[in-house]
């Protein structure tokens, strides 16, 4: 099993270019399902989570215009990009229509597999997803895209572990939902992933779907601009209310990601806790206003130096002193992202002061304060809060992660730490980040990987044994 070795108290410097969005790309390949037609996405990541998703497609009777199996998150990384440049085009074409079970064994590795749901429903009439797996951040039920898609009309049963649903008879036998008003708000929100099944599956439904307290994300609006330019008609993407109008049939396109927020939150994060000087393009600031307010709060500089384009901007972060102390609660967008919690608790540890970090969104999303305090870190958990007393350095120690942005905030501790820090289990980190330590040496971050103790050179698509796609 992988893990860092890192020697930390280096400051990062330099320029590095942030990838396309994890979080974008899943939902975005299964819009594939919804079309006979070609899509091609531009600067889909490498990463565990989008290879098994691939895979996932072709059992569901996709073409990909590159080889796919199955990456065991336990054993294996995806291929490093020295250049840090965009992957190549990925493209993705369905060319048979039948199959509509996602199976466990590809499922369990990434929650985000359900989103298969809403477009195997929409264009087949029945849709059979194992019920998903992924980080052990707190309960995370697919209650709620169940409940919108029954709105339009699925009938649900579940069996051995799987949910089913089945689109209503009509007129022909053919199978195709119903528009209707969709209420997605739960107990801690919206649901991202949840409003990408609806939105998805209204594109091709009869009539109009009004999905009322519909996630916010830069990550569903992106996916809607997908939709729009395959043919579907949609307003208000990026706000509470989406409306969409139901179409017969869905055509190709052409798409390029958004730039993943987090990533570039969790570069800007390891500049401040190294007191580096980081430029970062492709950045998507506009969509971390919230995050860069703390960081400026913090005492942390946050420069754009290319304006036009917010999404696309080119932003310098430098930082020469120990942050000041913040308060921090997450919430869903536009508010402070529960993605980079880990990674701001591990700056403000370092902080002169007391800071409050509360968690909105996953509340049991604290398995990482007691591997901070391992590296030195003074905290104290509450419930929903974490209270963080600054402490002027941190000692590097054998650490253990618990979940993917957990994983990232120890590698960040561990930058600043005096000595050797090993964090174990980054398996979880490779499925939402491209090579990240690579990334950071390419900074100037003295980071390794390493395999069973011995260091492991810069791996290669077909390097890992994988397991069998059934077609």
């Amino acid at each position: 099993m992988d893990a860092f070795v890192i020697r930390g108290g280096r400051p990062l410097s330099g320029s590095i270019r942030v990838n396309g969005a994890k979080n974008a790309a899943l939902p975005l390949m299964a819009a594939a399902l919804l079309t006979d037609h070609p899509v091609i996405l531009r600067d889909v990541p490498d990463l565990t989570d989008t290879r098994n998703m691939r895979a996932l497609l072709v059992e569901l009777g996709c073409q990909s215009d590159t080889p796919v199996a199955f990456t065991d998150p336990l054993s294996a990384h995806p291929a490093a990009h020295a250049d840090r440049g965009p992957t190549a085009p990925l493209t993705l074409q369905t060319t048979v229509q039948t199959p509509h079970h996602a199976r466990y064994e590809i499922v369990r590795t990434m929650r985000a597999s359900v989103c298969v749901l809403g477009p195997l429903l929409a264009r087949r009439g029945r849709a059979r997803v194992a019920m998903p797996g992924g980080c052990a951040i707190g309960d995370r039920p697919i209650d709620l895209h169940v409940r919108g898609l029954a709105a339009l009309g699925a009938a649900v049963e579940l069996d051995a572990g799987d949910v089913i649903l089945t689109a209503p008879d009509a007129t022909g036998g053919d199978r195709r939902l119903v528009g209707a008003r969709v209420y997605l708000g739960g107990r801690f929100g919206s649901t991202v992933l949840g409003t990408a099944n609806v939105m998805s599956a209204a594109t091709l439904a009869r009539g109009r779907t009004m999905i009322e307290c519909a996630a916010c994300e830069p990550e569903i609006a992106d996916l809607a601009r997908l939709l729009t330019a395959m043919g579907a008609r949609i307003r208000g993407a990026g706000t509470p209310r989406i409306t969409i109008d139901g179409v017969e049939s869905l055509s190709g396109a052409d798409h390029t990601l958004i730039p993943d927020r987090i990533e570039a939150g969790t570069l800007m994060a390891a500049a401040a806790i190294t007191r580096g000087d980081v430029t970062l393009t492709n950045c998507p600031l506009d969509a971390l206003v919230a995050f860069t307010e703390t960081l400026t709060t913090a005492g942390v500089t946050v420069e754009e130096l290319d304006a036009r384009d917010p999404l696309r901007a080119r932003c310098r972060v430098r930082s020469d002193a120990p942050p000041a102390p913040a308060h921090v609660t997450t919430q869903p967008h536009p508010g402070f992202p529960t993605d980079l919690q880990a990674q701001t608790m591990a700056l403000l540890s370092l902080a002169r002061g007391n800071s409050v970090l509360t968690e909105r969104v996953f509340p049991q999303r604290f398995l990482h304060v007691a591997e901070l305090v391992r590296l030195g870190a003074h905290l104290e958990h509450e419930g929903p809060s974490v209270i963080v007393s600054g402490t002027e350095r941190l000692i590097g120690a054998p650490v253990m992660a618990s979940d993917l942005r957990a994983s990232a905030g120890l590698v960040l501790a561990g930058l600043a730490a005096q000595g050797e820090t090993t964090v174990r289990r980054v398996y979880h980190l490779d499925r939402g980040y491209d090579q990240l330590d690579a990334a950071l040496a390419s900074l100037g971050a003295d980071i390794r990987r390493v395999r069973d103790g011995v260091p492991v050179a810069p791996a290669r698509v077909g390097d890992f044994p994988a397991v069998p796609v059934v077609a």
